[in-house]
């Protein structure tokens, strides 16, 4: 599943293109494509066609569209296999392609929008926009203090100007659960998944089944730095693909894969200490590490004095 990484580049791709755009029409393909709209093919076409896009932003793995006039924005998950492509005017089908947007922007004229998703898990959907908890701009890409009702619960990811680093260490104080368990809830930071959890406690040392709370300040500080490099490499590096799944707004693929240190590298040297990484069972999951550099927890250790 597409992570901050990847759905950030999809939303700096998309930005230039749809922001001060005009939706001309839309063709819905595949009414599973709008599983989170309230409404049918034909709400959908009709509450879009003919307004203006106003930004594109991102919180965690979601991303919205506010459309100028209204308190709505058209808000789209990737899920696991979604794209957003740019295409120009007439353009043909994309493989699996269930909606399509034509554009017209002020200044690069005609353009075409597409989502397509291999598996169906994605959407995109037409939702209110509602304030912010904490007034602050609801997303990357946006100084708006408003974010969509189904994108409320999801909490702020750690390269969010406003993510409060201290509330993030109380709440792990509170969590019993294996630190890769909370890192991967949504309501308590966004955008991390597998693929990135794995990397930064790697790089922070710290076996993923350890028990949240017992982790001493200065680990949780490092952890966090950890979880910010590895978000920042990735971006820069245009995300992980693993397949043709995930592909920016171009069709590329990110490059990140081949910077991983612990994730998808089982029976591979560690390349901090050369014992092989392993792999286990983790919910639906699996996690990677290295049981050398990453031991199992020890209360009396990680009680130390931060």
């Amino acid at each position: 599943m597409p992570e901050l990484p990847e759905v950030e580049v999809v939303r700096r791709g998309l930005d230039p293109a749809m922001s001060g755009s005009v939706i001309e029409s839309v063709l819905v393909h595949d009414p599973r494509a709008l599983t989170r709209h309230g409404g049918g093919p034909a709400d959908f076409e009709a509450v879009l066609a003919g307004r203006r896009v106003l930004a594109a932003v991102r919180r965690g793995k979601f991303l919205w569209f506010p459309l100028d006039g209204t308190d709505k924005a058209l808000v789209g998950h990737l899920g696991m296999s979604g794209q957003m492509l740019l295409r120009s005017p007439g353009a043909p089908a994309e493989r699996h392609e269930r909606v399509r947007l034509e554009l017209r922007h002020p200044d690069h004229g005609e353009l075409v929008v597409v989502f397509a998703d291999q598996r169906t898990f994605g959407s995109l959907a037409i939702d209110e926009l509602g304030p912010t908890v904490d007034a602050a701009p609801g997303g990357a890409g946006s100084e708006l203090a408003r974010v969509p009702r189904q994108v409320a619960h999801i909490a702020r990811d750690p390269l969010d100007p406003a993510f409060r680093d201290r509330a993030f260490r109380d709440i792990l104080g509170r969590k019993k659960s294996a630190i890769k368990r909370v890192l991967l809830d949504q309501t308590v930071v966004s955008g991390i998944g597998n693929i990135y959890a794995d990397e930064a406690l790697w790089a922070a040392r710290v076996h993923p089944e350890t028990p949240a709370h017992v982790l001493s300040t200065r680990r949780v500080n490092r952890l966090l730095a950890e979880v910010r490099s590895v978000l920042q490499k990735a971006l820069a590096e245009g995300g992980t693909s693993f397949d043709a799944q995930y592909v920016n707004v171009n069709g590329q693929a990110g490059y990140f894969a081949h910077s991983l240190n612990a994730y998808g590298r089982t029976g591979e040297p560690c390349p901090r200490c050369g014992r092989p990484i392993v792999r286990v069972s983790f919910t639906n999951r699996s996690s990677h590490f290295c049981p050398r550099c990453q031991p199992p927890a020890s209360l009396t250790f990680f009680h130390a004095p931060a």
